[in-house]
């Protein structure tokens, strides 16, 4: 094959039927090439069905690279919702020029992150953008999962008094992905986060009095507190002492003026419990190796109000929403 992709691999003649059998469907476990629709089995259950789509500058960053980051992705916001994920469809826009080599090594990381978490890639298709008219790659996946009937997490669900909790340090995937770019001239040792959070869901899903769950992308922490916020219509109070930060994204972000609340995450839950529930659930998930450092760090309030955070020193100061994207491209 080429060294490169060109426009021929998207022309749907040799060359692409190579691209698709010799990439992609050897490293995916060989789902039928030749089919334009896959026939998929479903077990008793609420069928979720979720969509995403992944851009990221660079596509390979410490902890991850745009395939993994797309399945995690993808599988991430079934399992919040309380579905075991089953199948996935994907769909990958590449640039004319993107090396063929880098490109095996992403399908390669997506497909073991898609075995990892239990799921299979069961159809897909592949365009070819000219050069310039791109970003090198782009993802688009359709997660497929099921649920037990009954399920009752949501927004809906979140009642005053209960309390918030996370599961890992917030904010690694926004500064490693910055790292990786070298924009500002420095070099860290910050990994990304991403990761399948089904671990972490799974632990919790068994607990009474579990509410809600949502994994911490775009937006970060506080977006999703803000989701929760005007979803209730209650505010909430976040302890600031209490949410795990790595000294090392603390750092960066200290240097650079971003707050970490806001940057994103690949592989962390923010989850709302009753209040009896909380420290079960908080062990549950310390007892697990990506929930060492989970901690509680807020309470939901009882009357209307903005997202408000406590700080060290013992004063109140209002989290606003996000408007600008600092650190565009990274999910």
């Amino acid at each position: 094959m080429d060294e490169t992709i060109t426009l021929a691999h998207g022309n749907g003649g040799r060359r692409m039927r190579a691209l698709i059998e010799q990439v992609f469907a050897a490293r995916l476990g060989q789902p039928d090439t030749q089919a334009d629709a896959a026939p998929i089995t479903l077990p008793e259950g609420e069928v979720l069905v979720t969509t995403d789509g992944f851009t990221v500058q660079p596509v390979t960053f410490p902890g991850g690279d745009i395939g993994a980051l797309a399945v995690h992705g993808t599988v991430n916001d079934l399992a919040v919702s309380g579905a075991t994920p089953l199948y996935l469809t994907l769909a990958a826009m590449i640039e004319e020029g993107f090396p063929l080599a880098l490109l095996e090594e992403i399908v390669a990381s997506l497909a073991a992150a898609a075995r990892a978490a239990g799921v299979r890639v069961v159809a897909g298709d592949t365009k070819v953008l000219p050069r310039g008219q791109g970003g090198g790659i782009y993802f688009t996946l359709t997660g497929i999962g099921v649920r037990p009937r009954g399920c009752a997490l949501g927004i809906g669900a979140i009642r005053p008094g209960d309390k918030l909790l996370v599961s890992g340090p917030v904010g690694d995937h926004g500064v490693a992905v910055m790292l990786a770019r070298e924009a500002f001239g420095l070099r860290g040792d910050v990994r990304s986060d991403a990761a399948s959070v089904l671990p972490l869901t799974g632990a919790l899903l068994p607990l009474p009095g579990l509410r809600f769950m949502r994994d911490a992308t775009r937006g970060g922490l506080a977006t999703v507190a803000h989701e929760i916020a005007l979803g209730t219509g209650h505010g909430l109070l976040l302890e600031e002492e209490a949410i795990p930060v790595r000294e090392s994204t603390r750092a960066v972000c200290a240097m650079l003026g971003y707050d970490p609340l806001y940057l994103a995450c690949e592989g962390r839950v923010l989850a709302v419990l009753a209040p009896e529930t909380a420290e079960a659930a908080l062990a549950a998930w310390n007892s697990l190796p990506d929930g060492k450092a989970a901690a509680l760090i807020g309470t939901v309030g009882a009357d209307p109000g903005p997202v408000t955070m406590r700080t060290p020193i013992g004063g109140l100061r209002i989290l606003p929403e996000l408007e600008e994207d600092a650190l565009p491209r990274i999910c």
